[in-house]
Parts: structure tokens; C-alpha cells; sequence
């Protein structure tokens, strides 16, 4: 089979399997939706602000992840120039395939003299520390998640050992440099020290606490109690996260993530606010996604206005010694 076969059978996969889990989801809230609609009025403005609030943390934790990993390879990247590659780039994941966020942000980091194999590794490894430690919280509390959570996502707990050993500096350096290899480029700037890779982790998990945040806000409104609500949102969350950049091929980890989500909320919500959570969840988080690319481009030009007012203002204002000394020319005759 050639490669443009491949390619529009691959394609033609990813649409039956994102509209089969969009299906699902559409199904699932159709076929309850008189207590869907019940619930929806339980939620309260400032649940929903927090919940937003939380989400835009969430995704401001994992671009500073992602830069500590861009500074151990030697990039300093300023905040307003990162913030634009990074939420611009992560755009890129809405789209079919997992290349596009790689391709986007290694052409914005251009401008910035960042190396293309820096931008690409950087990438990569923050999904997978993001994928990493996902696991680990998922590990903690999928056994409090109870229900039919531990029985149907019992598979998860096996890449975490791999994750783990995957994310050791040592063991990233080398494959790394393999992997340059092969691919004929020059070494990475500079090898991963336990230092960077330590602060992307942390970044990471602060990550995952603001999206169990997001969650539990809206748990809490649709229902939800008890003094590991939180936790329980933390996981749930991230679980399904995991399972949703595991198993799928569509876009953003759209179906799979929703589908696994109302699973791991079976044991702490009625599955109409379930639903409910699922639903509005990814809504705000599309919002999220959206809001941060906005914020980075209108800080990054007013950047450019104010370094090109201050390039102007020596024109503008004439040296007043010069001034002075102009005026005491003698006119010509």
C-alpha cells in the first residue's frame, strides 16, 4: 500500500473512531436527558468561574513545564515569547494527528533562535511527563475511584513502570542521542539534567491538581461529596486523560477522554451529573485552550508596539544639546 493510502485510510479511521465516541457521548446524554436537563440547573456562576479559572491555571502549569524542559536544552526563551509558541502551537492538537503542536511550535521558535530538534524533544517530553505523572495519580487513586474504575482500567497501572524509567535523565540522554542519530541531526544543545527534568515533573503534577480543581468545582455543584472529592476529581481526571491520549487517535483525545471520565465518576456522582460534568468540563476547556493563544498574541504585540515606540523616540526627540548648539548657528546671509 502506498503511502497516500495509508495516509487516507488513517485519516478515514480517525473520523469513524472520533464520531463512534461522539456518538456514544450524544447517545449517552439523549437517552437521559430530562434528568440531564434537571441537572444542568444545579450549576451555579461561581462554579462555573472557578471551574474556567482552574482550567486556565491547569494549561499555565504545563506551558511552565514545557519551558523548564525548552531551558535545560539551553533555550531561554522570554515568558511573552514562550507563551506564543507554546498556546499558539498547542493549537496544533485539535487537529487529526499528534504532529501538528511538534510542527507548529518548532516554526514559532525560529524567531527565537530556538533549535528545531530542542522545539521537537520539548514537545515530546512534556507530553509524555504530562502522560507520566498522569499515570502515577491515576496509580494513587483509581482504587478510591471504586466502582467499575479499577475493574475496566485496571491496564493503565502497567505503562507506569515504564513511564517512570522512560523519564530518568540518563535514559532520556541516550535515547535522544540515538534518536539524533539516526535521524542525522546534530546532538541536542545540551544533555537533561535531574534538576530540569525534576522542575518540569513538578510543574506537571501543579498541573493535574488545577484540572482535579476544575473538576471538583462542578462535582461539588452536580452533587458531589465527601472529603475525598477532591482527590477523587484529581484522578478521575487524570485517568482519564491518560486513557484518553492512549487510546485515541482523534483529536485533543476527544471520545475516548469522555467516555473513560464518566466511567471513573460512576462511584461519586448519578451518571446524569456524570454527564453533565463531562460535558461542560471539555467545554471550558476548549474555552481555556482558546483564551490562552489569545492572551499571548496581544501580549506579544503590545511587545512589538512599545520596542517600536522606543526605537522611534530618539527621532522624535532631538538630542537638546544638539538643539542648542543649532541655535546659536549664525543664520547664512
Amino acid at each position: 500500500m502506498s503511502k497516500s493510502a495509508k495516509s487516507i485510510v488513517r485519516r478515514v479511521a480517525e473520523i469513524v473512531i472520533t464520531a463512534a465516541f461522539v456518538g456514544f457521548i450524544v447517545w449517552s446524554v439523549a437517552g437521559r436527558w430530562s434528568e440531564v436537563t434537571g441537572v444542568i440547573g444545579d450549576l451555579s456562576v461561581p462554579a462555573l468561574a472557578l471551574s474556567g479559572v482552574a482550567a486556565l491555571a491547569a494549561i499555565w502549569c504545563s506551558f511552565l513545564s514545557w519551558r523548564a524542559i525548552l531551558a535545560d536544552f539551553g533555550s531561554q526563551v522570554p515568558v511573552r515569547g514562550g507563551m506564543k509558541i507554546f498556546f499558539v502551537g498547542q493549537l496544533g492538537k485539535y487537529l487529526p494527528g499528534k504532529v501538528w503542536p511538534i510542527v507548529t511550535q518548532a516554526r514559532l521558535g525560529k524567531a527565537y533562535q530556538v533549535p528545531g530538534r530542542s522545539s521537537a524533544a520539548a514537545v515530546l517530553l512534556t507530553m509524555a511527563i504530562t502522560l507520566g505523572t498522569g499515570l502515577l495519580l491515576t496509580a494513587v487513586t483509581l482504587p478510591v475511584l471504586g466502582g467499575r474504575a479499577l475493574d475496566q482500567y485496571w491496564w493503565v497501572l502497567l505503562a507506569l513502570p515504564l513511564a517512570a524509567v522512560a523519564l530518568w535523565p540518563p535514559v532520556l540522554n541516550r535515547a535522544l542521542g540515538y534518536a539524533m542519530k539516526l535521524a542525522r541531526r546534530e546532538p541536542m544543545p545540551r544533555p537533561l539534567t535531574l534538576g530540569g527534568i525534576g522542575r518540569s515533573v513538578g510543574w506537571a503534577v501543579a498541573t493535574w491538581l488545577c484540572y482535579g480543581v476544575h473538576l471538583w468545582a462542578l462535582l461539588l455543584d452536580l452533587g458531589g461529596s465527601g472529603g475525598d472529592l477532591l482527590l477523587r476529581s484529581i484522578g478521575a481526571f487524570a485517568g482519564s486523560w491518560a486513557i484518553g491520549f492512549l487510546l485515541s487517535v482523534a483529536p485533543a483525545g476527544l471520545g475516548p477522554r469522555e467516555a473513560a471520565l464518566t466511567v471513573l465518576l460512576g462511584a461519586t456522582v448519578s451518571e446524569p451529573a456524570a454527564l453533565v460534568a463531562v460535558v461542560v468540563s471539555r467545554l471550558l476547556m476548549t474555552v481555556a485552550d482558546l483564551v490562552w493563544p489569545a492572551v499571548a498574541v496581544l501580549a506579544e504585540r503590545r511587545r512589538q508596539r512599545r520596542a517600536a515606540d522606543t526605537a522611534e523616540e530618539p527621532a522624535n526627540h532631538p538630542d537638546p544639546a544638539a538643539t542648542a548648539e543649532t541655535s546659536q548657528t549664525p543664520a547664512s546671509a
